[in-house]
């Protein structure tokens, strides 16, 4: 069939919509009607050539739609479904039975190599090959492939063209708080970062009870956001020393904290800012080999820890149902960090994005 999509042709370049052929799906595949998806730091990482995903490409991977056709051996989903496309996995690794799939063996090329495991695509232009796959979907289209490990059901009555970004950046954000970190009622909790990563943990750390809740962030408009949504104090790092105010805020430093920025110097300040026995989670990232530095003995002397957080820990099927059910009751109101674009100004979404002017883009297929 025919489809319309955004392609990256080349690095550091704009997306060009064009008409691409979309194969069948194949037995194992599922062809999902794009109604809206999510634009994602990521997608940007890969266009700025920090990753080595190949071009041409149609990137995409925060999707949200209704299933039109499925293979011969799918089961968990048919025809008229309403889904999410989530990250990819392998599903046969020790971490993918032990249903912690974020950190799947083959997490990397399953989601970065825009490629099916075989190497083979399911795009091409009048002939030329067009990678896709890209974490499993290539969702920056009017319809994209995708598999039964990445496909999420969800209710019938769920606002689809809004869903998109619970597959990757606000799962993440809230994931890391509810899943990896743990954060428990009655704790502090920062976030260093208040994009849409951001802004979801601190959502998160208020629905599960957090008393003392920080946004460290430059954009004072972001701060104002967070303290809109749930955080307690609000520090602009280009004011006054992050690490100083959250000591005087907590009096001997936090239980967890959380970095978005993937900047080795404010993972530092934040891992200073914890208390005896707290714990930082890192989710943001740099280029290949970047190195953080601590103090040895601060961190070691108080039994401090630093971890790395995937997707938010998350199990896909279990989470993103889990959070449609808190927006529905009112407790997670992540539509308020939505923009919506049409996928014909996506380049403009991702300037949008990039500039901080949008906090989360999300491009819809009408």
């Amino acid at each position: 069939m025919q489809i319309k999509a955004a392609v990256a042709r080349q690095q550091n370049s704009p997306l060009s919509l064009e008409t691409l052929e979309l194969e069948d799906p194949l037995d194992t595949e599922i062809l999902v009607k794009v109604v809206a998806t999510g634009v994602c730091h990521t997608d940007m990482v890969v266009v700025a050539g920090m990753m080595p995903t190949p071009f041409p490409v149609v990137l995409g991977h925060e999707g949200a739609g209704i299933v039109e056709k499925v293979g011969v051996a799918v089961k968990k989903v048919k025809a008229g479904d309403k889904v999410v496309m989530t990250f990819n996995s392998c599903g046969q690794c020790p971490c993918c039975k032990a249903h912690h799939i974020s950190y799947c063996h083959e997490f990397f090329p399953r989601n970065f190599m825009a490629t099916r495991a075989d190497g083979t695509t399911a795009l091409s232009a009048k002939g030329e090959r067009v990678h896709a796959n890209f974490f499993g979907q290539s969702s920056f289209a009017t319809h994209a492939i995708c598999h039964e490990v990445n496909v999420v059901k969800v209710p019938d009555d769920s606002p689809l063209e809004l869903l998109g970004p619970l597959a990757c950046g606000v799962q993440t954000g809230a994931g890391a708080v509810m899943n990896a970190l743990k954060v428990q009622a009655g704790s502090s909790f920062a976030v260093f970062g208040a994009g849409s990563v951001g802004l979801s943990a601190i959502m998160a750390a208020k629905v599960v009870g957090a008393t003392t809740i920080i946004a460290v962030d430059t954009k004072p408009e972001r701060l104002q956001m967070a303290r809109e949504l749930g955080a307690t104090h609000a520090i602009n790092p280009t004011e006054i020393d992050s690490t100083e105010e959250i000591m005087r805020i907590t009096g001997f430093g936090l239980d967890f904290a959380l970095d978005t920025t993937g900047l080795s110097k404010v993972i530092r300040g934040a891992v200073l800012a914890l208390a005896p026995m707290g714990t930082c989670g890192v989710l943001g990232a740099s280029a290949p080999g970047t190195e953080i530095v601590l103090d040895e003995v601060h961190f070691m002397s108080g039994g401090r820890r630093l971890m790395g957080i995937v997707e938010g820990e998350s199990n896909p099927d279990v989470f993103i149902p889990l959070l449609i059910d808190l927006h529905h009751k009112g407790l997670f109101p992540f539509d308020r960090l939505v923009t919506f674009y049409p996928l014909e100004n996506i380049n403009e979404a991702i300037h949008d994005s990039e500039s901080g002017k949008a906090i989360k883009p999300i491009v819809r297929m009408s």
